[in-house]
């Protein structure tokens, strides 16, 4: 082993000295060389990036997999330099487990049809969110994790480099001072000039990094909108599957009617007299099974203005087919299902869902 002792001592006496310096400006016995305010602001700057970047992670991991230990996992395997093994989502799991119970009580009966239909919605929504997590992952945490991993401990060794260089040069300094022979003033005098050329050689490498903050403000927003863009795309995805489920199930008959001793009582084939004129109002026409537009009049008020938010296939001649982005007049009528309007355009008017459209005052 090559052992320098010399090279050990004089380790050893920088170190110390370094100890000495800082020790005595904390009691205020030692002046110490003040980095100017540009560069205070800077290191301000990015201390508040650090720590705001940490948070940010943290709780962006708690927001994409709030299961603790699923992290811890996720983390040891990144450690470890291991593929991550695919996770089944709880939608997934949900959705196997509703295919599995139609299969079970009977695909073909109302409560069979309804599980499974429900069933593959939640899988879908399981897919969505998997690849929203694994989107966010890669866009938004992996540039944090390489920012705090990478360019942050560079930034961090790089000012414990200029913190030493700033004793060093007090430390010359406070000899200058206590020098008293020509000789030992000379020397004093050439050990400042070193010191201090090395503390601006160091000052402005640390000043550099320090400066290259704002270009990871700049990746970092970049990072953000790719985040919410993939956030906008799984909700909206989400959404349009509610959307498509409430649908299919709004078609599915209630045949059964439950009480209290699980006993279904006899459903009355007409309605009430007293409601009989609403209702007429909105029922399929009984020949063909459909909404005859001729037979359904507007309110003398309560009719509105909406903007069509997306697409919309009628599913039969009772409904109006949308466009996005137009506008049309809808109303509503006494009886009707809250989650339908009567909608107009031009001379065509049909059934339309609330969900695609947006009321306007």
């Amino acid at each position: 082993m090559d052992f320098n002792v010399k090279k050990l001592a004089s380790d050893a006496g920088i170190f110390f000295t370094r100890a000495v310096q800082f020790t005595e400006e904390k009691f205020g016995q030692a002046e110490r060389t003040e980095l100017d305010a540009h560069f205070e602001n800077l290191l301000t700057r990015a201390d508040s990036t650090k720590n705001w970047t940490e948070k940010i992670l943290r709780q962006t991991e708690v927001l994409l997999q709030p299961n603790p230990s699923a992290r811890v996992e996720e983390f040891l395997y990144e450690k470890l330099d291991r593929k991550i093994p695919s996770r089944v989502t709880n939608g997934e799991l949900l959705g196997q487990y509703m295919t599995e119970a139609a299969n079970d009580f009977g695909p073909s009966s109302p409560y069979g049809q309804t599980l499974i239909k429900v069933g593959e919605t939640q899988k879908r929504l399981g897919i969505a969110e998997r690849d929203f997590i694994h989107s966010s992952s890669i866009n938004f945490l992996t540039p944090l994790r390489n920012f705090l991993e990478g360019d942050w401990r560079t930034i961090s060794k790089e000012r414990r480099i200029l913190q030493n260089r700033r004793l060093d040069l007090d430390a010359c300094k406070a000899r200058l001072k206590k020098a008293k022979a020509a000789e030992a003033k000379a020397s004093a005098e050439h050990e400042l000039r070193v010191a201090q050329t090395e503390f601006d050689r160091q000052a402005e490498v640390t000043r550099l990094l320090l400066e290259g903050i704002s270009s990871t403000h700049v990746n970092h927003l970049r990072c953000l909108h790719e985040f919410a863009e993939a956030q906008a795309t799984y909700y909206a995805q989400c959404y349009q599957y509610m959307v498509d489920l409430q649908k299919q199930l709004g078609r599915f008959p209630s045949t059964f009617v439950g009480n209290a001793d699980g006993i279904s009582p006899p459903l009355s084939t007409s309605p009430p007299a007293a409601t009989l004129p609403l209702l007429q109002a909105v029922s399929p026409n009984p020949a063909d099974g459909t909404l005859n537009p001729s037979e359904v009049k507007p309110p003398s008020s309560g009719t509105r203005k909406a903007k069509v938010l997306y697409d919309y296939e009628a599913a039969d001649s009772s409904e109006l087919a949308l466009k996005a982005d137009e506008l049309i007049t809808v109303y509503s009528l006494p009886g009707m299902d809250p989650d339908w309007l009567i909608g107009e355009r031009g001379n065509k008017k049909g059934k339309v869902p609330v969900t695609y459209l947006e009321l306007l005052s």
